[in-house]
């Protein structure tokens, strides 16, 4: 973060975070291979679409840049 004369110019984010999935409705049997996505809730608030296998509680990366999904958190 750059700050002049007490106020922050600008801050570097990292390139992706890890947050949890709060809210996200539960995939259908046999929705594993379809490759589709579905809305989630990350505990920040924000919505992204999620791929139909992730459930409530699961730690993704995000990417900060664009707010798409990344990947599950191991």
């Amino acid at each position: 973060m750059a700050i002049h004369e007490d106020n922050p110019l600008y801050i570097d984010l990292p390139a992706s975070v890890e947050l949890v999935i709060t809210y996200t409705e539960p995939g259908l049997q046999g929705d594993r291979s379809t490759g589709g996505t579905k809305p989630a809730t990350l505990e920040t608030g924000l919505q992204i679409q999620v791929p139909l296998f992730i459930t409530n509680g699961e730690k993704v990366k995000v990417d900060t840049r664009t707010g798409d999904y990344l990947g599950r958190v191991a």
